[in-house]
């Protein structure tokens, strides 16, 4: 019914309604953002994990710190998964988050930003102070409309910090920053505001002279079977993460904490402490001979990033088994063939399967994935299989795994449900279900 509506209600009429909800729910709660240092960090990959290691190395540094990302919700030492399956909370919801944090004690508060959420105003009565963005490619586009479109509505977090007013906390102004991925090409889009300070991370030593700021980078990367290690300004960086992506990230949240005055060396002490985000690179522990790795990647470049670094730690030793699919509602349609074909390029065993299909038929959603996999020479029946039972994918993909090999399940991370038809969530962890899985 509500889908229905938003069809034929105006998109100004409806532009409204978002923006009054926003006042409405700051107002409500009392404006809780004013109270805190905000940081937002958005992007296409990366978002989520960025928040967590800022979030992380901030709480190290004696802070009390409130996060809100598409994988997990902390208020200063509660913590608990992500449940309502949305990347950026409603107003509403949002703002009474906030609230509790304020309550908590907290100082800070990591808001992992979407542009979905951008678009429907959820950031508008969020008084950000430092923003941050991670790279940015090619996904959901078809809801915005295009890539241009996608791109102007990061861009307006960006904006709607420039415009904001200056914030005071106990007397002190915060100062206005923004942190962007100097690698990225679209960089100097990202840092054409006025704000107080711009710090620019990356692996590209000469970006800084080019984009003329504050530069922070990593150097003499090291991809190991256990992690990852590397050097910022003479100082190591031990850390059991994986990715080059996740060099980027830590770079983020470094430049983020060095900005709030931690120094590198407690940087490089809470990195170093940090495991993992769940359902990011997340190794499934069993009496197995096989490994099985969860990991959210849901669209092209996360995964191509995934399977490289797979490569560049060398985690297999045999075959790998991938268990995947792609989302209905409105996320783009096209890449459903380019994930099969990523997959049948880097893995020997496809399994694709359903994933979240919403109002989409699952099956048609698996033939088109499936359709790229064959066009990269992969055989049905034979090392290409469409189950659309994602439980029985995963544990035919088990039944087929030997000594030494890597079944590797992406698509939903440490989500909690899968989401069908007429709105309805059915409960899901695909960690809990490999687990379960695993020990019959």
């Amino acid at each position: 019914m509500i889908t229905k509506l938003k069809k034929i209600i105006p998109i100004s009429a409806l532009n409204c309604y978002h923006k009054s909800l926003a006042v409405l729910a700051n107002w409500y709660y009392g404006r809780p953002s004013e109270q805190m240092v905000i940081i937002g960090v958005t992007g296409t990959n990366g978002k989520t994990s960025t928040c967590d290691y800022i979030a992380r190395i901030l709480e190290a540094g004696g802070q009390k710190v409130g996060l809100a990302s598409t994988a997990m919700f902390k208020i200063a030492e509660q913590e608990w998964l992500n449940d309502q399956k949305m990347t950026m909370l409603g107003r509403f919801a949002l703002q009474k988050m906030l609230r509790r944090m304020v309550s908590a004690g907290c100082r800070y508060a990591v808001v992992e930003t979407s542009s979905q959420g951008i678009e429907q105003f959820r950031h508008l009565g969020v008084h950000y102070d430092l923003v941050i963005f991670t790279n940015l490619t090619p996904e959901h586009i078809e809801s915005h409309g295009g890539f241009e479109n996608y791109k102007k509505a990061k861009l307006k977090l960006f904006k709607h910090l420039e415009t904001s007013t200056p914030k005071k906390i106990n007397g002190n102004v915060v100062k206005k920053t923004i942190v962007v991925n100097g690698d990225d090409q679209y960089a100097a889009e990202f840092l054409n505001f006025k704000v107080d300070r711009k710090i620019v991370f990356g692996l590209t030593e000469g970006e800084q002279e080019v984009l003329n700021q504050e530069y922070i980078g990593a150097e003499k990367i090291e991809y190991l079977p256990t992690g990852t290690e590397f050097y910022i300004g003479g100082i190591k960086f031990k850390t059991q993460l994986f990715g080059k992506f996740n060099v980027y990230n830590c770079l983020a949240a470094i430049a983020v904490a060095q900005s709030q005055g931690v120094d590198l060396e407690a940087c490089s002490s809470a990195l170093g402490a940090v495991r993992l985000v769940p359902g990011r690179m997340e190794f499934i522990e069993s009496d197995r001979d096989f490994k099985v790795l969860v990991d959210y990647a849901p669209e092209p470049e996360s995964m191509r990033q995934l399977f490289e670094t797979i490569q560049s730690h060398h985690l297999v030793t045999g075959k790998i088994i991938h268990v995947f699919g792609s989302c209905g509602g409105g996320r783009d349609v096209a890449r459903r063939p380019i994930l099969g074909e990523l997959s049948a390029t880097n893995a020997d065993v496809l399994v694709v399967t359903n994933e979240d299909p919403y109002d989409d038929d699952p099956q048609v959603i698996i033939d088109m994935v499936a359709e790229g996999a064959i066009s990269k020479g992969k055989i049905l029946n034979q090392n290409l299989f469409k189950i659309i039972d994602r439980r029985e994918a995963i544990k035919f993909a088990f039944s087929q795994a030997q000594a030494g090999d890597l079944v590797l399940l992406t698509g939903k991370g440490c989500e909690q449900a899968i989401c069908v038809a007429n709105g309805r969530k059915l409960q899901w962890d695909e960690r809990e279900v490999a687990r379960q899985l695993l020990v019959l």
